[in-house]
């Protein structure tokens, strides 16, 4: 069942272009280095959008204790707003 997401939320991503361009650049496991190449974004800045995603509950960080390497995946609430995001585009 797909988590129901909130204008909010949605609101909070639109408003941003570097959140709106980071989130749909995210697939499955991935480092903040994997998501800064494909969103062509610092590493500095998708670190950034990443913790603030993980603050809101878009993303999860599977690995806390390790401080490189750190792996993270959307939540199901951030796959339906990048899904969403990602029709837009079309």
């Amino acid at each position: 069942m797909a988590k129901k997401i909130t204008t909010k939320d949605l609101s909070w991503i639109k408003r941003g272009k570097q959140r709106r361009e980071i989130i749909v650049h995210i697939e499955d496991k991935e480092t903040p280095t994997e998501i800064a190449n494909k969103s062509k974004y610092s590493l500095n800045h998708a670190s950034r959008v990443l913790n603030e995603f993980k603050k809101h509950g878009f993303v999860r960080l599977l690995n806390p204790k390790q401080k490189t390497g750190r792996l993270y995946e959307l939540t199901e609430k951030g796959r339906v707003i990048r899904d969403k995001l990602r029709e837009r585009q079309k």
